[in-house]
């Protein structure tokens, strides 16, 4: 009877348990999150000025248009790769992948890398800073440092026909300061601030 007792004594903590950490406090959670923070709880999505999701504001995306500011490299080119590439039976998946080349600093393949987005910089009149010319560990950094941005300015000013003072606003208003006032360095979310450059060009309706 002692062993009886024991089993079912253990699968009723094992179901309350359950019932906790697997029902309950999921949906607190989700509840919590969809009410005060819905935009961060749906993956921070952006959208353009037709309503259509662009991206996450929380990962970085290719810039190469002259009206726009340029973000990072990324080994993984931002997770914009296909699966044609890997897997021809499967176009136009994406990857979902995250991470850096792992290239020693010494490794040719590098050092040709940079070369190049070196000199694809100075051929758009752009001073190469470190964070335009090395990629970020998970390849997904949607933030260049407020000094990359405000080098790429005037170049972004003119093929707008705007005025500097117009757009270095914009910079300040998207640029994110340290995390918990100690950590990293301010930043510049790239993918809001060419988002805000469009609204500000947006025709009046």
């Amino acid at each position: 009877m002692s062993i009886v007792r024991d089993i079912t004594r253990s699968v009723r903590i094992t179901f309350v348990l359950w019932l906790l950490t697997a029902v309950i406090y999921p949906l607190i959670m989700i509840v919590i999150g969809q009410v005060f923070f819905p935009f961060q709880a749906n993956g921070s999505i952006v959208q353009n000025l037709e309503g259509q999701n662009v991206g996450s504001a929380l990962i970085g995306q290719v810039f190469t248009s002259d009206h726009y500011f340029q973000s990072r490299p990324s080994a993984v080119n931002y997770s914009s790769f296909t699966q044609q590439e890997r897997d021809p039976e499967n176009i136009g998946q994406k990857t979902g992948v995250s991470g850096a080349s792992n290239f020693a600093p010494s490794n040719p393949d590098l050092l040709a890398r940079i070369n190049e987005t070196v000199a694809q910089l100075e051929e758009r009149g752009i001073l190469p800073t470190a964070d335009l010319i090395y990629a970020s560990g998970s390849g997904l950094d949607p933030h260049i440092t407020v000094e990359a941005a405000f080098n790429q300015l005037e170049r972004v000013a003119q093929a707008r026909n705007l005025s500097p003072e117009e757009i270095a606003p914009l910079i300040a208003k998207h640029t994110q300061g340290r995390f918990l006032w100690v950590f990293g360095e301010p930043g510049v979310n790239v993918l809001n601030l060419n988002r805000e450059l469009d609204v500000l060009q947006a025709p009046l309706e």
